[in-house]
């Protein structure tokens, strides 16, 4: 176990959007200063930040000052460069370790490696060229989900093909940048779900009561806390998240994505080590977030009570979604947090809010 960074104690970390803000406003209630590095200046990360270094991710010089001016880096979001982590290893710690940005950064080695520890995903073919997806899509019946294999969020990077196992599909592979992709297949899902989890330096783990996820257009909309599932599926859930967990060594949150199937059963979407926006709701339904909990995670601190106080749905606030503030800002039992964006663009996340009732529990 890593000894706990003492009262003010810097914390880095690489990333200055939203979920960078919501760690540093977190590090600093533990009285912990952040340091950011983010090349966009007035991040929303450095609006509340102690210090930001203007940089990109990658830039050897900028990666070791954060170094010096850190006593432990994490990131808020999976693209970070592998090597800038394993170059700011050398001289720091750096949570999540290097292996999870290796196994999320590639929906193949991702699925691989879930496959490989027990955990069940929707079948996949690698994909390099029309030839390949054109063997790929009939063995999946003419339909599937070509993805690219890194980078693509929030539904980019991705193309649908249905019932287009006799052809139709030249220049697909092309339109995505060639290379590596991807092609999943449809999974009949009864509805989509995620847990959110923690795991200390000593190696205990906290793990979130599994939410039930709503996505427009491919971006969450709303996570509702209890999901619609059985204790069992839940168990089942949170069973899988102790399981990567473990065999990553993993420091932090984490956020794993399932679909749930008509028996109960789980197929693992994707894992994101870090923070994850369908965990925002903790902060209003539980006594520790999950902001807290990665915070007190890569400080080496106990990890906190992950159980929630309330039942809630959150809701993210998209582009003009904005305007809604001031209604919401007058409803009861309502939590809003804005991040701080300037502008509002179709598609760009601005904030979200959560609303709480009384837990059942």
């Amino acid at each position: 176990m890593t000894a706990p960074l003492p009262l003010g104690s810097t914390i880095g970390i690489i990333g200055g959007g939203q979920l960078g803000r919501m760690l540093a406003m977190a590090a600093a209630r533990l009285g912990y200063r952040i340091v950011v590095l983010e090349p966009q200046v007035d991040c929303p990360a450095a609006q509340v930040a102690n210090r930001q270094i203007v940089a990109a991710y990658d830039d050897p010089a900028a990666l070791d000052e954060l170094a010096r001016s850190s006593a432990v880096v994490t990131y808020e979001f999976e693209n970070v460069p592998v090597v800038a982590a394993e170059h700011l290893s050398k001289t720091v710690a750096v949570y999540p370790p290097a292996r999870a940005l290796e196994v999320a950064q590639d929906r193949l080695v991702e699925k691989t490696f879930l496959n490989g520890i027990g955990i069940s995903t929707a079948d996949f073919r690698p994909v390099e060229n029309d030839n390949e997806l054109a063997d790929a899509l009939k063995a999946f019946g003419g339909n599937g989900i070509l993805k690219t294999r890194r980078m693509g969020y929030d539904g980019k990077g991705q193309m649908v093909f249905r019932n287009m196992a006799a052809g139709g599909f030249d220049g697909a592979c092309a339109s995505l940048g060639n290379g590596q992709l991807i092609l999943e297949s449809f999974v009949a899902f009864e509805r989509e779900m995620s847990v959110i989890a923690a795991r200390g330096t000593d190696g205990s783990i906290a793990v979130y009561d599994p939410a039930e996820n709503v996505h427009r257009s491919g971006i969450l909309a709303s996570s509702t806390v209890p999901a619609g599932i059985s204790e069992q599926t839940a168990e089942a859930a949170r069973d899988a998240a102790r399981k990567i967990l473990s065999a990553l060594d993993y420091v932090g949150i984490i956020g794993i994505e399932f679909f749930v199937m008509p028996d109960g059963a789980l197929l693992a979407n994707e894992m994101a080590p870090r923070v994850h926006n369908s965990g925002h709701w903790t902060e209003a339904a539980c006594v520790i977030s999950q902001f807290e909990q990665h915070m007190r995670a890569v400080a080496g601190l106990p990890l906190g009570n992950a159980n929630r106080h309330s039942d809630c749905v959150m809701e993210n606030l998209i582009g003009d979604d904005i305007e809604k503030v001031q209604a919401l800002l007058a409803e009861p039992d309502v939590a809003v947090h804005l991040y701080g964006k300037a502008e509002a663009r179709p598609g760009r996340k601005m904030g979200h809010f959560t609303r709480i009732s009384q837990s059942r529990r």
